[in-house]
């Protein structure tokens, strides 16, 4: 049994040595970690963000939003939309059309065709034959049913429950 320290020495020995740390990154780690060698600390740990969404977003082109478009989107939320050409009609439109990058953006994301065992199972899809039971059995017929019910209510009036309102009626 290592302790945490000794653990912790270990895999700094092992990084140390490993092909990672000496600038033998994949073409895939590469692109998204430049210069990893020369910016982690001794645990192998990044000091700084190995990338960023701003960076990646930045590599897109940036849609163009129509003032009618704009006025659209307004209308159809019941807000009313700021004067054409003043700042807040600038700022709100820069915002937007940076909105609507990054949606285009996720939309390029290839997400596969993976087949079910690769992926997280479908926690809604159940085997046959398992899941909750929608008919629970009621007990044995034996039981106090209806009517019968109203003779262990404290008080009744014409075969209805009475219950005592914390509020008097107006």
């Amino acid at each position: 049994m290592f302790t945490s320290q000794q653990c912790s020495t270990l895999l700094r020995k092992t990084l140390a040595s490993s092909t990672l740390l000496r600038g033998g990154l994949t073409r895939r780690s590469s692109r998204l970690t430049p210069g990893l060698s020369d910016s982690v600390d001794g645990d192998g740990i990044p000091l700084r963000p190995t990338w960023s969404v701003n960076e990646l977003l930045s590599s897109y082109p940036k849609p163009i939003l129509e003032p009618s478009t704009l006025k659209r989107l307004h209308e159809l939320s019941a807000l009313i939309p700021p004067e054409e050409g003043t700042p807040g009609h600038a700022q709100l439109t820069s915002e937007m059309e940076s909105l609507i990058k990054l949606v285009e953006a996720v939309k390029l994301v290839d997400v596969g065709q993976g087949s079910e065992e690769d992926g997280v199972p479908d926690g809604r899809i159940w085997a046959e034959g398992t899941g909750i039971e929608l008919e629970r059995d009621l007990g044995d017929e034996s039981s106090v049913q209806g009517q019968a019910l109203l003779r262990h209510a404290a008080r009744t009036d014409n075969g209805l429950y009475v219950v005592d309102a914390d509020r008097s009626k107006r």
